[in-house]
């Protein structure tokens, strides 16, 4: 049961969605909101050691938003790979909290744009509430990457099985050339 059930995590349940066997997009997608989040919490920051802060205030605004558009296409191909863990798992009930705390990062980032974009600074350094916002939002971001890593490296989600990346190892780069484990 259990080999089934990790054959069927490493399979997309859409290639052309979820991105091929061993290549899957959501990992690719992640890297932008990550980016732009954690540039903006710096931007925050710079705000408030500079003398006119303004010109770092309203990129980390935009920041915020093109984080919660890579965010939500992210979470799109997400939910492709959580449909191929098997419910009642380890590995189903760690996407499920990664996915929960990825949403609720993705909603107070949505919150921290809406609440910089009514209120614009005009040029002032960024608010100690956004700021705290922002920093509370990144680490739990870092909580969840935790868990994106834990799917990945210790239970092999949208992972090559084992003979698959054997194929790195063995001269010439195929299976046909591999020796048999002595």
């Amino acid at each position: 049961m259990a080999d089934e059930a990790q054959f069927q995590a490493k399979r997309p349940v859409s290639a052309w969605l979820a991105g091929p066997y061993g290549h899957p997009f959501h990992p690719i997608l992640v890297t932008v909101p990550i980016g732009a989040w954690v540039t903006s919490l710096v931007f925050d920051i710079a705000s408030h050691v500079v003398s006119r802060p303004g010109f770092l205030t309203q990129p980390s605004e935009w920041l915020i938003a093109v984080g919660v558009i890579g965010a939500l296409l992210a979470a799109t191909v997400g939910f492709l790979d959580l449909f191929a863990i098997p419910g009642r798992t380890p590995a189903f009930r760690t996407a499920l909290v990664h996915m929960t705390l990825n949403l609720l990062v993705t909603a107070a980032y949505a919150v921290n744009f809406l609440w910089r974009y009514s209120d614009y600074t005009d040029g002032g350094s960024v608010g100690a509430g956004r700021l705290v916002l922002s920093a509370l939002s990144v680490a739990v971001l870092g909580v969840s990457g935790f868990l994106g890593g834990k799917l990945a490296y210790r239970y092999g989600v949208r992972v090559a099985d084992e003979n698959t990346q054997a194929e790195g190892y063995t001269p010439g780069g195929s299976r046909r050339n591999a020796r048999p484990a002595a």
